[in-house]
């Protein structure tokens, strides 16, 4: 079901679903995992990190996201203040360590984390490394996910290099940008993975690069928020919406600056609903 619903609603990423399948898939097989598992989304907005995250956590939990199960944190919303950082980190240590007693299969998910404070995420450390129990606790079964823009430019920058070399999107491998990606967020001073030790240590899995969106999967967003609203498609529409969206750089306008973002919002200006 994951890889069926990456393949059919996820556009643009083949690096994204290669690697998340690999490693979800991987890692509920494993009856005997030595750490948790750790994945790291990068890229800009609307290139479908959210959206990976909500298909992941459907295709482990019957209610999804909204599963008792699936714990998400937004950076601005659960840990705005700076000095605050200290209870933040008692916090959050206190809910992880209780819910993954309840369920060891948990699934933590941290939105916005390159505008978290550095340092918070270090708390988690323990809870993320290969340890067999921490005070009676197992978190070998627990799924962490961290979803952030951080690094989006070194991705921007290998997908632009290959395009310039007339090479196709679908030959960059993941290996072409992990290496580079880790090395770029973890020196990023406006992340919350600035020099953080789950980089140091290597306790974060895969970095799973997402991909700047072209003008063509631009449509076929459109195309599909369409149909998912019961909608015959109009080509004349859904080609005006992907003109109207602003594309970078400035000369080859090759990508979309948004993603697919704003689809939504653009069809209801052009379709009666």
């Amino acid at each position: 079901a994951l890889q069926e619903n990456l393949d059919k609603k996820l556009f643009g990423q083949h690096l994204v679903s290669k690697a998340v399948v690999k490693a979800v898939k991987g890692f509920l097989n494993n009856s005997n995992a030595k750490k948790p598992l750790a994945l790291s989304l990068h890229g800009w907005t609307g290139t479908g990190k959210n959206f990976v995250s909500k298909i992941v956590a459907e295709s482990i939990y019957k209610r999804g996201l909204q599963s008792k199960y699936v714990h998400q944190f937004v950076a601005t919303l659960h840990f705005p203040h700076a000095h605050s950082i200290n209870l933040y980190k008692d916090q959050l240590q206190s809910w992880i360590r209780g819910n993954v007693s309840i369920c060891p299969r948990s699934l933590f998910i941290f939105d916005e984390m390159d505008k978290m404070h550095a340092g918070l995420i270090d708390s988690i450390k323990p809870f993320l490394d290969y340890y067999e129990l921490l005070d009676g606790v197992s978190y070998r079964q627990a799924i962490f996910i961290f979803l952030s823009n951080a690094g989006a430019e070194k991705i921007t920058e290998v997908a632009l290099d290959f395009w310039r070399n007339g090479k196709r999107r679908e030959d960059i491998q993941l290996t072409d940008i992990q290496n580079a990606l880790s090395v770029s967020v973890f020196n990023n001073k406006n992340s919350g993975f600035w020099h953080s030790t789950l980089i140091d240590r290597n306790l974060i899995d895969y970095f799973v690069p997402f991909l700047p969106l072209e003008y063509k999967h631009v449509k076929m967003c459109v195309r599909v928020e369409i149909q998912s609203r019961g909608y015959v498609v109009d080509e004349d529409i859904l080609t005006r919406i992907a003109d109207e969206m602003t594309y970078f750089p400035r000369e080859e306008r090759i990508y979309s600056d948004k993603g697919c973002k704003t689809v939504d919002a653009k069809l209801d200006y052009y379709y009666d609903f």
